[in-house]
């Protein structure tokens, strides 16, 4: 049966008397221009009873339809129109959007302008089966029908003008850039989209129609341009000005609240999915300003002066009272909007909601902690003049107050504000994540309040967290919360209150602090007031940022345990999402700048009063429990105890969290659905799978405190990787493997602590016999699960050295078997980690001198470095280093026997494998230069000699030389520094009369004096330090360019752009003084001229200043050491001798002294000679003169060190 047409609200014009026949109601008013009626066949029958059916059929008929029929024409596209309209679409009803499209561009060619019944009509039924289909139109049917709603809105009359705008709005959505034909009609000046957006548009219905259209334009499709940036920018303006805009006086609140909704769903689509690219800082403050204001939309009682723009400052902005008076809540609110006329879907896949609205939209259905009476009992009404967030509407003592409409337009306009509030939370958050976190930070005291200093409380996200009745909008404002602290670590590791305040300023450490505290304090208060789950989900992660990126080690103690305690009701919450958000804080709590005294303390606590509060969670309930966690019919995981009977020394949440993994549950919670109870079922797999990563981040933080449970963990992990689900074995690998990283740190030279509480090594290798006697053999051959193979890849990598060495033969072989085999994967993946383990495996004491496995592990490395992955490439290099450094370190213990074992046609691949990587992506490189440099080391004076190895010799030199001098990252450029020093320990290598050598010293002198990171420089200038004898550096020329490039470095060191890199600057004065008196010990008679001219100039007081400096063992260690385990950056730089003794420097000390002295002698020597052979000519003067020179020079360095050392000892 047809349905009415739906009109705009407005008015409309009478009925002409061609739309007589039009279907008025149930029943259908015959004429002689009706089609006749005739029975359908029983196969129409069946193909109508379906809705595809039906639009089938009716489609059909539309295009049997010819423009230029006769009068029955209007009549039969109302009949078709009404059927088609009345029908309900979903996107499975299995209609083709090709029949959609082909149908609109059919029906706009029917339907004449002058008919703007039928044009309403036809407007109506895109938008409806568009939206309901969730159809986006193609091109050519966005081109004919945005062609024909342009000219419908210039032609047809202005009551049309809303449901036209309607149709545009859902033909252009997700369409954007495809309307480039239209954009000046629509957003040029003068367009019809401009005109009815603009604030002074009297019809707010049309203004927010036009607005709606424009956000649909800015929505970005993945995959697909975006709108232009001149247009895009002209819409954001529109949609800013509208929010600055105030309400018309004469305007329906209802009504304006779409408008609002309308301008900041067209902001959110601006911003979604790009960077912020509408102006500067005045823009963005002004686009902040408004969206604070109205994120308090609706809230009585919010009488202040917001500024109109909000501008960057370390100090928080307060907004000052304003001497109004409170607005009053509307007398005769309207109840509709207008008429009594059906309402339509106006948005894109609207889902129902309606019951989660009414509360929202009736106190009386709110949850006790922000409902009318509970939060009147704990609230104080303000005095005038002081900003309270109380609504009017819930501080009646009465609902009698208000008549049944009145309560139920107030109902329908707190349910809009809400809305609004919601959707510019929204805004805000797109606005969090579109613009730079470094521009974000001036705005936090704006959204993040710190401690109250007196007066009114600022009004900030947290208010809206602790005071909005909505729980929409709260865990919206808790979304923004948490964006804005996601990756804020390095703006809150600022955060300090460990020293005492002062009184006269404030410091900005100490007011980040303050508001670390202050957030704390405010989600707390959240936390113990929330009701609905999903907020209270919201909470729990929003601390769970809080806790990831707040400088815990530099506040004072006393913040992380409330919260610890706080929590730990909600482990046993009815909903799921809860107990998983939960167990996520206290993965952030264990892995937050691990260890925490704190938190081991709240880890090992096992008093009396943690037992209380657990067995208060078993039933007895608490004043500070929150009546609907009193656990009646609520979870409880079966064998958790309380901590007073766990065992001792064993962290509580260790044997919570086994528990949640391997125990049943005892019941079923409501969120899970019916059929999934049952003693033997386990905790649902979201809650299993946080729980092991809880274990994984309590292994790597605290390791001692977990290691007397460590084969209790290795049967966890056993028990996981012998599950089905993918997810579960993944994660019960990766506890394997932080397992084995914990014992690997323990064990580490640098550890300090003792041998007695170390796992001792017999445990260990119990430990891996039983892993690698389990399950673990599955994972790794689980092809059809490549994440597992890799991970359990990364398992036998963090095999402890030792360990390994006890194994029996049998599981060595089977490690070493399996990781060559799974380097041939199919799977980039599983190849990566297996190279990598490998690349490990070198390094193991009985592993790296053994030739065959050497031999194997570098042809498998070989292959991987020509593969198409990146990562593969990458990590191929890494071991190829590896590989390389146990070639150095067994040319030291084993000798030149296993240069001779080892082919030489092996070596020659790794060379020229190595030099192609050489020039690969950075990431590659940086490992790739560092095998080259030991490669280099490597090379027997037989192999140099042979004609093979010259060409790739040459090649490898002018790889690091380019690589060098070139614009890759630091870190690339450091280990080619490297590698060049290490190539010149390379006895056999001809430095002084190969025509490489001039380049290799030429890079290095250039970057000494011109990089602009200070630990490049220190590499470099420690690689100029390498050679050991005078001839290695070629003739004088050479030398002395050498010389003066250093001179200069150390006369220019304090001399950079970066701030940052003045704290290595102690540690480059030392590298280069520590190189400058090398070159001084292997100088010859023919280097002085150079040296003495260096020496009398401004280079040479510096030069003295430092060397006496360095003499007397101050000034920074050398800064370029070496980073172990994949050539990373060195973290070796020391200044100021960092680390050593009072007595270890004075002892360095003397022996330079020493070492000087002994130069000074022997070039007094040379002067000597020079005297008695006679020297003739101007050459051999100079010499002389200049030896002379130097001399002095010693003699006055050594004159000042004894003085000060006299001035100190007396």
């Amino acid at each position: 049966m047809a349905a009415r047409a739906t009109l705009s609200p407005g008015s409309s014009p009478p009925m002409s008397s061609s739309l007589a026949g039009i279907n008025d109601g149930v029943s259908v008013t015959l004429s002689p221009d009706a089609v006749p009626f005739s029975p359908l066949a029983p196969g129409d029958r069946e193909e109508m009873g379906s809705v595809a059916g039906q639009f089938s059929h009716y489609a059909s008929k539309l295009r049997s339809l010819r423009a230029g029929d006769p009068a029955s024409l209007k009549t039969q596209l109302n009949l078709l129109f009404d059927q088609l309209i009345s029908e309900n679409y979903s996107p499975n009803h299995n209609i083709r959007p090709e029949e959609v499209c082909a149908l609109l561009i059919h029906v706009t060619r029917l339907v004449p302008l002058s008919q703007e019944h039928l044009v309403v009509k036809l407007c109506q039924l895109t938008h409806h089966l568009l939206n309901q289909l969730q159809v986006i139109v193609d091109e050519q049917t966005l081109d004919v029908c945005v062609c024909y709603v342009v000219r419908a809105l210039a032609v047809c009359s202005l009551w049309t003008h809303s449901e036209v705008l309607q149709a545009l709005s859902t033909l252009i959505y997700g369409n954007g850039p495809r309307c480039n034909r239209h954009l000046i009609e629509l957003l040029g000046d003068g367009g019809v989209l401009r005109l009815y957006s603009d604030p002074s548009q009297p019809d707010m219905e049309l203004r927010r129609a036009a607005l709606t259209c424009m956000a649909n334009l800015c929505l970005g499709v993945p995959g697909q341009a975006s709108l232009e940036d001149p247009y895009r920018s002209v819409c954001f303006r529109v949609f800013l000005q509208t929010l600055q805009s105030p309400k018309p006086p004469d305007a329906e609140e209802l009504l304006y609240c779409t408008v609002i909704q309308g301008a900041v769903k067209g902001l959110q689509s601006s911003l979604c999915g790009g960077k912020w690219r509408f102006g500067g800082q005045e823009e963005l403050g002004a686009l902040l300003a408004v969206l604070k204001r109205l994120m308090f939309q609706g809230c009585p009682g919010v009488c202040v002066e917001w500024p109109s723009v909000l501008y960057p400052a370390p100090l928080p902005q307060y907004e000052t009272c304003s001497t109004t008076k409170p607005p009053e809540p509307p007398q005769n609110p309207p109840t509709q909007t207008s008429g009594n006329k059906k309402k339509k879907s106006r948005g894109r896949g609207r889902k129902g909601g309606g019951e989660d609205e009414e509360r929202e939209a009736d106190p009386r259905l709110q949850r006790g902690g922000r409902g009318g009476e509970a939060w009147s009992k704990t609230s104080v009404l303000p005095s005038p003049g002081v900003p309270s967030l109380y609504p009017l509407w819930k501080r009646s003592s009465s609902d009698s107050e208000f008549s049944d409409p009145e309560g139920a337009a107030h109902s329908k306009l707190r349910l809009f504000h809400g809305r609004v509030r919601q959707g510019v939370l929204l805004c805000l958050l797109a606005v969090v994540k579109a613009v730079e976190k470094r521009t974000l930070y001036g705005y936090w005291s704006s959204f993040i309040p710190d401690a109250p200093i007196g007066g009114p409380p600022p009004l900030t996200l947290l208010t809206v967290v602790l005071k909005d009745p909505s729980p929409k909008v709260r865990a919206c404002a808790l979304q923004v919360v948490s964006a804005l602290l996601d990756g804020s670590r390095q703006f809150l590791g600022v955060a300090e209150d460990l020293a005492p305040a002062r009184t006269s300023y404030t410091p900005f450490s100490f007011s980040l602090a303050t508001a670390v505290r202050e957030l704390h304090r405010s989600l707390s208060l959240a936390l113990l007031a929330e009701a609905s789950a999903h907020t209270l989900t919201q909470i729990i992660k929003c601390l769970a940022h809080l806790v990831c990126n707040a400088p815990y080690n530099r506040l004072r103690p006393g913040l992380l345990s409330p919260l610890w305690r706080q929590i730990q009701p909600y482990l046993r919450h009815r909903d799921v999402n809860v107990r998983v958000s939960v167990l996520t804080l206290y993965g952030a709590l264990v892995s937050t700048q691990a260890p925490l005294s704190e938190i081991q303390l709240l880890l090992t606590h096992t008093s009396q009063e943690m037992g209380l509060s657990w067995r208060q969670r078993e039933g007895f309930s608490s004043p500070h429990t929150p009546p609907s966690h009193k656990y009646h019919n609520s979870h409880t995981p079966r064998g958790s105890h309380t901590p007073g009977e766990e065992e001792p020394g064993v962290p509580w949440l260790l044997q919570l969290c086994v528990s949640l993994v391997t125990q049943p549950r005892d019941d079923q919670s409501d969120s899970e659905g019916p059929g999934g109870g049952g003693a033997t079922a386990l905790e649902p797999s979201p809650v299993r799978l946080e729980a092991l990563q809880v274990l994984a981040h309590l292994v790597r933080g605290y390791f001692p405190l977990c290691q007397a449970c460590l084969c209790e963990l290795g049967q966890v992990s056993a028990r996981c990787l012998r599950e089905t689900d993918p997810s579960i074995q993944l994660h019960g690998a990766k506890l394997l493997e932080e397992l084995g990283t914990g014992i690997i740190q323990q064990y580490r030279p640098d550890n300090s602590q003792s041998e007695s509480c170390r796992v001792p090594i017999s445990q260990v290798v119990q430990f891996w016999v039983d892993v690698l006697s389990g399950p673990l053999n599955g994972a790794l051959q689980s092809h059809q699960h490549p994440t597992l193979q890799t991970s359990a890849c990364d398992t036998l990598s963090s095999i402890l050295p030792q360990a390994f060495t006890q194994l029996p033969e049998k599981s060595q072989v089977l490690c070493v078997t399996v990781l060559l085999g799974l380097t041939y994967s199919d799977n980039s993946l599983v190849k990566a980690a297996a190279v990598r383990a490998l690349g490990v495996y070198i390094l193991f004491p009985c592993l790296r001198e053994d030739v065959m496995f050497v031999a194997d592990t570098a042809n498998a490395i070989l292959t991987a470095l020509d593969d198409r992955s990146p990562n593969v490439r990458s990590k191929a290099a890494w071991s190829l280093g590896n590989l390389t450094d146990t070639l150095i370190v067994n040319m030291g213990c084993v000798g030149e026997v296993f240069q001779e074992e080892l082919s030489d046609m092996l070596v020659l691949q790794m060379l020229q494998s190595a030099t192609t990587a050489a020039f690969d992506k950075d990431r590659v490189k940086s490992n790739a230069v560092r095998a080259l440099g030991n490669l280099l080391h490597f090379l027997s004076v037989s192999q140099l000699t042979r004609p093979g190895f010259q060409r790739p010799l040459e090649e490898a030199v002018s790889a690091l030389v380019t690589t060098v001098q070139s614009e890759a990252t630091m870190k690339v450029r450091w280990n080619a520094c490297y590698a060049l020093g290490n190539a010149f320990r390379n006895p056999a290598l001809p430095l002084d009369s190969a025509s490489w050598s001039g380049d290799a010293f030429s890079a290095l002198c250039c970057v000494v004096t011109s990089c602009q990171n200070f630990k490049v420089r220190i590499k470099s200038a420690a690689a100029l330090s390498v050679p050991a004898c005078r001839h290695c550096y070629g003739d004088a020329e050479r030398f002395g360019h050498v010389w003066h490039s250093l001179a200069a470095a150390l006369e220019h060191s304090e001399e950079t752009q970066d701030f940052l890199e003045y704290r290595y600057c102690s540690s480059l004065r030392h590298t280069l003084t520590h190189t400058l008196t090398h070159l001084l010990r292997l100088s010859q008679s023919q280097d002085m001229p150079a040296l003495g001219m260096s020496l009398v100039m401004e280079e040479g007081r510096g030069f003295k200043e430092h060397l006496v400096k360095y003499l007397r063992g101050e000034g920074g260690m050398d800064g370029g050491k070496r980073g172990g385990g994949g050539g990373t950056e060195g973290v070796g730089e020391t200044e100021g001798g960092r680390g050593e003794t009072e007595g270890e420097r004075e002892r360095k000390g003397e022996e330079r002294v020493r070492t000087l002295g002994e130069t000074l002698e022997r070039l007094r020597s040379l002067c000597v000679d020079g005297e008695e052979d006679g020297d003739e000519g101007r050459d051999g003067g100079e010499e002389e003169r200049s030896a002379l020179v130097v001399v002095a020079f010693l003699e006055d360095v050594l004159r000042s060190c004894e003085e000060l050392k006299v001035s100190h000892s007396d």
